[in-house]
C-alpha cells in the first residue's frame, strides 16, 4: 500500500474503484508529466448519493462531502494511470461545478471539501489552484462535479 493510500485509510477513507464513464470519454489521460481528470461525480458503488441544486434540495455542508468524494473519486482515477499516488509530485489545480440554486454563492465553501482532502492526504503536494463554478444542472443531476490536474513523476 502506498503511503497516500496508508494516510486515506488513516482518515478512514478507502480508494474506490474507478467510476466507469457515463460517455465517450474516459476517467483519466495522462500527457506527458501530467494526468488529467474528467469531471468526477460524487458516485459511491456505481450511483449518486444525493441530487439537487445546492442551496435548494442539497445543503451546502452536504455538498462539501459530496466534492470530498468527488476528490476521492479523482484520485482513483489518477491512480488508474499511474499505479501508485505516491508518483503524485502535486496536484496543479481543481476545477469544480456547483449545480447551484439560483440565490447561492456559496460554491467556494462547496469545492473545499476537495480541497482540503487533496491537503489532508497529499500535504504540501496537494496544494492547488482552484475555480468554483456555479451551473445551472450537471449530469445525472448531480449537485458537484470535481476534476484535477495533478503532475507526476516517473
Amino acid at each position: 500500500m502506498s503511503t497516500v493510500e496508508e494516510k486515506l485509510a488513516e482518515l478512514g477513507l478507502t480508494l474506490p474503484d474507478v467510476v466507469p464513464p457515463i460517455a465517450a470519454y474516459q476517467p483519466a489521460v495522462r500527457s506527458g508529466a501530467y494526468v488529467y481528470t474528467a469531471g468526477q461525480l460524487p458516485m459511491v458503488q456505481g450511483s449518486i448519493s444525493e441530487t439537487g441544486k445546492v442551496g435548494a434540495e442539497v445543503s451546502p455542508e452536504t455538498a462539501k462531502e459530496l466534492a470530498r468524494i468527488c476528490a476521492l473519486n479523482a484520485l482513483a482515477a489518477v491512480k488508474s494511470v499511474i499505479g501508485d499516488l505516491d508518483r503524485i509530485e502535486r496536484v496543479v489545480k481543481v476545477v469544480g461545478f456547483v449545480a447551484s440554486a439560483p440565490d447561492f454563492t456559496g460554491q467556494p465553501g462547496v469545492l473545499n471539501g476537495a480541497s482540503e482532502l487533496l491537503g489532508e492526504v497529499l500535504g504540501d503536494r496537494g496544494v492547488h489552484a482552484r475555480s468554483a463554478v456555479g451551473v445551472t444542472v450537471l449530469p445525472l443531476d448531480a449537485p458537484v462535479e470535481v476534476e484535477i490536474l495533478v503532475e507526476v513523476r516517473d
